[in-house]
């Protein structure tokens, strides 16, 4: 069974940076995409960010160019370097797989005050 642990948030200024990080386990992790979502009050969980296997990385739109998604297979982490933090990144960040993903960590609080 996968677990994943994020941590890493916190309160932030408009303009400054966070790394989280996902802690996972489970045999899974080094042969599946995996991906970064947010959940902000009151709106639907979303897709942030996906890394495949190989490396091969995605972003939503509003992200591209400002966070970078990467993988240590080794360590069984997949983090999220957030930079140019606007206030509407304001969010629960949790990690799972991109495709089926299994069951939710209790994701890390980001707020960005402006």
């Amino acid at each position: 069974q996968v677990q994943l642990v994020e941590s890493g948030g916190g309160l932030v200024q408009a303009g400054g940076s966070l790394t989280l990080s996902c802690a996972t386990s489970g045999d899974i992790f080094s042969i599946v995409p995996m991906a970064w979502y947010r959940q902000a009050l009151g709106k639907q969980r979303e897709l942030v960010a996906v890394i495949t296997s190989h490396d091969v990385t995605n972003y939503h739109d509003s992200v591209k160019g400002r966070f970078t998604i990467s993988r240590d297979n080794a360590k069984n982490t997949v983090n999220l370097q957030m930079n140019s933090l606007k206030p509407e990144d304001t969010a629960v960040y949790y990690c799972n797989t991109a495709i089926s993903p299994r069951a939710w960590g209790q994701g890390t609080q980001v707020t960005v005050s402006s």
